[in-house]
C-alpha cells in the first residue's frame, strides 16, 4: 500500500514538472514571435453600452441589416436561448446572401454542439475556432486563449468590449443576476482596424485569406473623438498599463471582474499613490469562477494599506473592463487586470481620448460605485482569515485563473 502511494505521489510530481516545463518552453517560444503592435490614433464616432438588453438589440439590428458582410468573433457562445436566437439570424442572413463568418475561441466557446455547426455549415455560416492546442507546448498553448469581442458589419460598423452571447450577459443567471459590462460601438476611421484585426485573426484560425478589398474596407468619414485600438497576445499589456498608471497626475479608476496584477503593476500603482494620486479599484462581491477573488485578496490587503481603495458591486456581476486616468485617457477592451490578460489571452483595448466620452465613461462607473460598498481593513482581515488556504493555492496558480 505504501509503495502504490510512493509510485501515485512520485507521478504526480513527474506531471507538475512536465506541464512546468512545457508551460516555460511554450512561452518562450511565444515570446520570441511576438512584436508590439497597436494601430494608428484614429477619428471615430462611439457609442457605449452597459447592459446586454440593449447592446443585443443594437447589434442584432445592425447584423440584420447588412448587405454585404458580417464578422463576428467572441470568447464565447453558449447553447441557450439567445445564443440560439443569434446563429439563428447569422444562419438567416447567410441564406440572403450575405457573407457570414463566425470566429470563436475552441475553449472558450465549448458550448456549442455539433448540431449548432451543422445548421450553420447548411447555411453557408463560414465557423472557425481560435486556438486550438496542438504539439509542441500543448498545456501552454491550452492555455493561450482568444478573448477579443470583435464584430464588424459591412466595414462600416464594429462592436468592441466584454460582452459574449449567453443569458449570463442578459443578466438571466439567477447566481450571478444583474450584469453589468461595457462595451462600445465605433463608427468611422476605427472599424478599418477591427476589421484588419478580425481578418488577421480569420487567418490565422483557419488558413483562409480574405481579400482586401473595398468591400471590407469601405472609404471611412471621421469621427468626433481620437481612438486607438491595440491588440495584444499574451505580451506587452502589462507595459501598456505600467504606462497608464506612470501618466496618472491626479485620478485613476479601474473596473474589473478580476484582480491578480503581479509585481510590477502592484509597485506602479504604489508609485502613483505616493505620487498624490487617488486610485479606486472596482471588482465585483460574487466571482464568477473558483479562486479568483482568493487570488485577488493578497493584492488588496497590500494596496488598501497604501491608501487605494477597493470597492466591491453588490447590484449584480461585475465584468467591465475599464482604466481612467485623469480625463485625458479612458480604455475599454476585453483585457481584465488579472495574469491570464497579461500572459496568456489575445485582448484588444480601445484607447479613447476624447474628454466628453471619458466624462460619460466615469459618470457609468461612479454609478456603479454607488452599487458597491468600500472594502475595509476589517472586512479584507476577515477575507484572509476565511481562505487562508484557498488564497495559497490560488496564488500557486494566479497565471491561469
Amino acid at each position: 500500500m505504501l509503495r502504490t502511494i510512493i509510485w501515485i505521489v512520485l507521478i504526480i510530481i513527474i506531471l507538475l514538472l512536465l506541464l512546468r516545463l512545457d508551460y516555460s518552453l511554450g512561452r518562450k517560444s511565444h515570446l520570441k514571435k511576438q512584436v508590439e503592435e497597436e494601430f494608428p490614433q484614429r477619428n471615430s464616432d462611439i457609442a457605449l453600452f452597459a447592459t446586454g438588453e440593449i447592446l443585443f438589440k443594437d447589434l442584432f439590428s445592425e447584423i440584420q441589416n447588412a448587405t454585404n458582410h458580417i464578422h463576428v468573433q467572441f470568447y464565447i457562445l453558449k447553447d441557450d436561448d439567445i445564443s440560439k436566437e443569434f446563429v439563428e439570424l447569422l444562419k438567416k442572413k447567410s441564406e440572403q446572401g450575405v457573407k457570414v463568418r463566425l470566429l470563436l475561441d475552441w475553449v472558450g466557446s465549448h458550448s456549442v454542439t455539433k448540431e449548432m455547426e451543422k445548421e450553420m455549415a447548411r447555411s453557408g455560416v463560414s465557423l472557425g475556432y481560435s486556438n486550438k492546442p496542438n504539439f509542441p507546448y500543448f498545456f501552454y498553448k491550452l492555455n493561450e486563449r482568444n478573448h477579443r469581442k470583435i464584430s464588424v458589419i459591412d466595414g462600416k460598423t464594429g462592436y468592441i468590449g466584454g460582452f459574449n452571447i449567453g443569458k449570463e450577459y442578459l443578466g438571466q443567471d439567477p447566481e450571478l443576476g444583474f450584469w453589468r459590462d461595457y462595451h462600445l460601438k465605433l463608427t468611422g476611421e476605427g472599424v478599418t482596424d477591427l476589421q484588419t484585426q478580425f481578418l488577421e485573426d480569420w487567418q490565422h484560425s483557419t488558413k483562409e485569406a480574405v481579400a482586401t478589398n473595398e468591400d471590407y474596407f469601405p472609404p471611412q468619414p471621421k469621427g468626433k473623438s481620437q481612438t486607438k485600438l491595440i491588440p495584444t497576445n499574451g505580451a506587452h499589456l502589462e507595459n501598456n498599463f505600467v504606462n497608464m498608471v506612470k501618466g496618472a497626475e491626479k485620478e485613476i479608476i479601474i473596473g474589473s471582474p478580476y484582480f491578480i496584477p503581479g509585481e510590477k503593476i502592484k509597485n506602479e500603482l504604489k508609485n502613483a499613490v505616493k505620487r498624490g494620486v487617488k486610485v479606486r479599484i472596482l471588482l465585483p462581491k460574487k466571482p464568477d469562477h473558483p479562486l479568483v477573488k482568493e487570488g485577488a485578496i493578497p493584492f488588496m490587503d497590500e494596496l488598501s494599506d497604501t491608501g487605494i481603495q477597493f470597492y466591491m458591486y453588490t447590484k449584480g456581476f461585475y465584468h467591465a473592463k475599464v482604466i481612467c486616468v485623469d480625463d485625458k485617457l479612458c480604455d475599454i477592451g476585453t483585457a481584465n487586470f488579472d495574469k491570464r490578460s497579461l500572459y496568456s489571452n489575445y485582448e484588444i483595448n480601445c484607447y479613447i481620448y476624447d474628454k466628453d466620452v471619458i466624462q460619460q465613461v466615469k459618470d457609468l462607473v461612479e454609478e456603479d460605485f454607488t452599487n458597491s460598498n468600500k472594502l475595509t481593513r476589517e472586512r479584507i482581515n476577515e477575507l484572509k482569515a476565511e481562505n487562508t488556504f484557498k488564497i495559497k493555492i490560488a496564488t500557486w496558480i494566479s497565471h491561469f485563473l
